[in-house]
């Protein structure tokens, strides 16, 4: 079995920018990045190069600019961090997890009936 990608903040903050635009050169991120918070253009490319080396992107080398793709699902990658945090912080508890998450910041309606309907689901033993 394939171990789990965890990436760190970084790498994380780089794949939303992919998971968000598509396929994109360092440039691109960079810009993306720069909005955001102060960031060099060639730690971008270095963080970048290093996620390739992880497995985390993949690098189109055919065009002049090389084009870089998130290789991992956006799903996957809060599936990861979330197991993670899980067994860190609370020992494997998923409702102290859950009563954490909404005790620290207040739900929209959406969300609650998001929540709900997940609840659900699992209550009918459906994943």
């Amino acid at each position: 079995m394939e171990k789990a990608l965890k990436p760190t903040d970084a790498e994380l903050a780089i794949l939303r920018v992919l998971w968000q635009r598509g396929p994109s050169t360092v440039k691109e991120v960079h810009k993306q990045l720069e909005s955001v918070r102060r960031t060099g253009y060639t730690t971008v490319l270095k963080f970048m190069q290093i996620m390739v080396e992880k497995g985390l992107v993949t690098r189109d080398e055919t065009p002049f600019a090389h084009v870089y793709q998130a290789k991992i699902p956006q799903e996957q990658a809060e599936r990861t961090l979330v197991a993670d945090l899980l067994e860190r912080a609370f020992e494997g508890s998923t409702s102290r997890l859950v009563l954490r998450a909404l005790a620290t910041k207040k739900a929209t309606p959406e969300e609650l009936s998001e929540i709900r309907k997940i609840l659900r689901r699992h209550e009918r033993g459906v994943e």
